[in-house]
């Protein structure tokens, strides 16, 4: 008794294939040398000169804010206010502040400094490498 090609068996063959050209021959670039990863990470975001210590950056395009609480430490958090989700407005005082409700969170650690929001801000992966700002 012969079987008909069923939609369970093109995708498992489809999803084989596609693994199959996943596969480790694939990894050398036209020279025929091992490809090798890049050694930065993530979109270029700012130099750390541009973040203020006690102050921070707001990148709207990229939904993060960076602040430097002390010299050399800098952190990243989402840009968008966790009470009702506006656009962060700015970053002044010590707190990265939304103009929707008057919310206002730490540089530090993005807690609520002042309400309505409830919620922190939640973070974003950053790193620093030499005087280079990335999101990862």
């Amino acid at each position: 008794m012969t079987h008909g090609t069923t939609r369970r068996t093109v995708l498992a063959t489809g999803a084989a294939a596609f693994v199959a050209g996943c596969g480790k021959s694939g990894d050398n670039n036209e020279s025929g040398s091992p490809a090798t990863a890049s050694a930065s990470v993530g979109k270029e975001l700012a130099k750390t000169s541009d973040i203020p210590v006690g102050g921070g950056k707001i990148f709207p395009a990229d939904k993060v804010v960076v602040t430097q609480p002390k010299k050399d430490e800098f952190k990243g958090f989402s840009n968008i206010c966790t009470h009702r989700q506006c656009p962060l407005a700015n970053v002044s005082g010590g707190t990265i502040n939304c103009n929707c409700h008057g919310s206002k969170f730490r540089i530090t650690d993005g807690s609520v400094a002042h309400p309505p929001a409830t919620q922190p801000l939640p973070e974003k992966k950053i790193t620093v490498e030499g005087d280079t700002i990335r999101l990862v």
